[in-house]
């Protein structure tokens, strides 16, 4: 097999200077991303759905459309109208692309919500939120009805699928009833379109308010990482929720914007499953974050000896994919990975495109064209190359002109949105809590979150670099490393570590483990204790959340001392 070949040039400086940014005053997402297509190709397939059952279903832009102008009537008759929040409960099915393309036209606001979220977290989110309606399927309607006696403001719980029967309406008895036909509302760029909620991994969640321009400011960032999508057989998939921006706003609504196929697949992920999954629908495109990476290169080490795929491109991101999981990608399924970076508050700024620029394995990439991105010190100033600081995004591109891929603010919390901005607001960075150093080619290379550097003996430890060296030795699932607790040295290099099948956590093991990462990295940044686990704590959006693991570091070294 022969290896991805580098670009001949280096375009990203070029792509940079070239690129402008189009924002119509007035613009609509489910204008561009499905009306359009439902006029000029209605034939086309929008989405190819699969339940992890077998069952599996064809659905056009016609039927995506009609289904959509059923559901606004529907809402309509609710009470629903422009700028209120409707809870969308699903996961990757037919129902929640309609549910987003009704919701856009009619003017409400979309706040997709993890089917994997419990009562308390849905509580938190209804309430903040004052949501009026909230669609759910059999994956989340338990766990919403649970939570629904304290959200007073939820007045109406639309059931689909499997939940039919135990919500207020049923969904097909709902859109039965009404016509095919609906005269969506007109919006302007800056209208919310789209609330969602952060993860919640530094306190409690935020509301980020997405606006209908946001979608234009992702797009530069997606056909890039992409390999120039789209082309005119593309298949896109990917396991990403479409509840979370990863999976919103870099997978389903920028594949059906340009008017391509979309794999939903209703089911659990699982490594073999992916690769069939690519293989019967003859994926061209996906995003698969590191985790899922880690987890394939794992379970099939050498995919393309039992797979027949097509891949054109991958994107990763969420955290830093490391340079192990980069080699796989491209020895063993021929692809070199665009690793991305951005956020909820302003996605898709930072990333790859190996086939303009030359990919760096374990780099984050540059900024993508439209994108003004620098790292920052504490005062808002930029770092000299080489030094860490916080990664940030200007309001404004090289070109002086507003970048569109900004959030409104958070929703309800002037002062957090304020925090979120270093000088005047029309001309500012936004920081993203997110540490990096930039060479002197203008690539970023990731440290870990702000909150996730720590230091050990008087040195600066970022855990992305030691769990990318300890991923490379074989008996390594995944791991994350967090600071111990320590009288004398402040903290400790700890690392909680998932076996790959087949190992055993043994002290023989333990003691392997540490030499691989001394003989690697600084001899300061070996784990000097490794605890193993069956799993990580994960975020909904696939990202290993070090501060349980930090806080339950702590929690343990007070019990020490209290015992002591």
């Amino acid at each position: 097999m022969t290896r991805p070949s580098a670009p001949a040039v280096d375009r990203h400086a070029a792509l940079h200077r070239e690129f402008r940014w189009l924002v119509p005053a007035d613009f609509n997402i489910a204008e561009v991303c499905c009306a359009r297509w439902a006029r000029d190709t209605p034939d086309a397939v929008a989405i190819r759905w699969e339940h992890e059952d077998g069952r599996s279903a064809l659905y056009t832009y016609r039927d995506l459309q009609r289904e959509a102008n059923r559901l606004s009537n529907a809402l309509t008759r609710l009470g629903v109208a422009r700028g209120d929040r409707v809870a969308v409960v699903m996961p990757q099915r037919f129902e929640t692309a309609v549910a987003h393309v009704a919701l856009y036209q009619l003017g409400a606001l979309a706040m997709p919500l993890s089917m994997l979220f419990g009562p308390e977290a849905l509580e938190y989110r209804l309430n903040d939120s004052d949501a009026r309606v909230a669609i759910a399927d059999e994956s989340g309607i338990a766990n919403l009805r649970a939570a629904r006696a304290a959200c007073p403001a939820l007045k109406t719980v639309l059931a689909v699928g499997g939940a039919q029967g135990q919500g207020d309406l049923d969904w097909s008895a709902a859109l039965a009833r009404e016509r095919r036909v609906f005269a969506p509302v007109k919006t302007s760029a800056d209208d919310a379109a789209v609330l969602i909620y952060t993860s919640g991994t530094t306190g409690p969640p935020k509301g980020a308010l997405i606006p209908q321009r946001a979608l234009i400011g992702n797009l530069s960032g997606f056909v890039a990482s992409q390999n120039w999508f789209p082309q005119d057989d593309a298949v896109f998939w990917s396991p990403a929720d479409w509840a979370w921006t990863g999976g919103l706003m870099d997978a389903l609504l920028p594949t059906l914007y340009f008017g391509r196929t979309i794999v939903a697949y209703q089911g659990r992920f699982a490594p073999e499953t992916a690769f069939a999954l690519m293989q019967r629908h003859r994926v061209t495109h996906t995003f698969l974050f590191p985790t899922a990476l880690k987890a394939m290169m794992k379970a099939v080490p050498a995919p393309r000896a039992r797979f027949r795929l097509e891949l054109r491109a991958i994107m990763s991101g969420g955290e830093a994919v490391g340079d192990a999981v980069f080699a796989w990608c491209r020895q063993h399924l021929g692809v070199t990975v665009n690793e991305i970076f951005g956020q909820t508050e302003m996605n898709y700024i930072v990333g790859n495109s190996h086939t303009m620029w030359p990919a760096r394995p374990g780099s984050m990439g540059k900024p993508y064209p439209g994108h003004r991105v620098a790292v920052i010190d504490g005062d808002g100033r930029e770092c000299p190359l080489g030094v860490p600081g916080e990664v940030a995004l200007h309001r404004r591109d090289i070109h002086g002109a507003p970048d569109p891929v900004f959030f409104l603010g958070y929703w309800n919390n002037d002062a957090a949105t304020r925090a979120k901005y270093v000088g005047a607001m029309d001309d500012s960075w936004c920081r993203t809590g997110d540490m990096a150093v930039m060479d002197a080619d203008g690539y970023l290379w990731y440290h870990g979150r702000s909150d996730d550097v720590f230091k050990a003996a008087g040195y600066r430890i970022g855990p992305s670099e030691i769990e990318n060296c300890l991923v490379k030795h074989a008996a390594v699932a995944n791991a994350a490393v967090v600071p111990k607790p320590d009288a004398e040295r402040g903290a400790l290099v700890k690392a909680y570590v998932v076996l790959a099948p087949g190992f055993e956590g043994t002290p023989q093991l333990v003691e392997e483990l540490q030499r691989h990462v001394r003989g690697r990295l600084a001899p300061y940044e070996y784990p000097k204790e490794i605890e193993f686990t069956p799993e990580l704590p994960m975020t909904t959006t696939g990202k290993v959340q070090r501060r349980v693991l930090r806080l339950q570091e702590e929690e343990r070294a007070r019990a020490y001392l209290s015992e002591q």
